[in-house]
């Protein structure tokens, strides 16, 4: 059985109901960038590597917006070999991912977002609060329905030997 795109996008039209998305994104440690998450510069500690300007924080919450909206994912609105796309800010990303949804959802609204980053370091919690602010405003979105963690990998594989981090994100949204 083939779905078409257009099939998909007329029976999610129904007004007032309850999507929810999970995005994850991982980059590897980069020492020749400055390191961004939820828009935060966070100084003092390695960037990430990526076409973009890396913030996996915001790819992923990117990534659940789209997945709860069945949309293309970030790879697609915003390929890696567009030029356009290198070195730019996370932040517009976000907001060009939201203005496409919101062209094909014109009654979106956000009702929480769940983001949980995983890194050996920088330690998150004297971070989140900088990250919730920024995402609130960044989402138009108060702060009461935004958390974000930090979780280490207890030094096991590529995240415990401080190769990178990862980020997982839930987004619930009502169209």
């Amino acid at each position: 059985m083939t779905v078409k795109y257009a099939d998909v996008q007329q029976k999610m039209k129904t007004r007032g109901e309850c999507r929810v998305g999970l995005g994850f994104d991982s980059h590897r440690f980069s020492h020749d960038r400055r390191l961004i998450l939820c828009g935060v510069e966070i100084p003092d500690t390695p960037g990430l590597a990526g076409h973009s300007d890396a913030d996996l924080a915001l790819h992923a919450v990117i990534d659940a917006l789209l997945g709860a909206l069945a949309l293309p994912d970030i790879g697609e609105l915003f390929p890696p070999t567009d030029p356009k796309w290198k070195d730019a800010s996370s932040r517009l990303l976000l907001q060009s991912a939201l203005q496409f949804a919101r062209e094909r959802f014109p009654h979106l609204e956000l009702q929480n977002v769940d983001l949980t980053l995983i890194t050996e370091a920088p330690r998150i919690a004297p971070l989140k609060e900088a990250m919730i602010r920024s995402l609130s405003e960044m989402l138009d979105l108060p702060a009461d329905r935004i958390s974000v963690k930090g979780k280490t990998n207890e030094g096991m594989g590529w995240i415990g030997t401080k190769e990178g981090m990862a980020a997982l994100c839930v987004l619930s949204a009502r169209i």
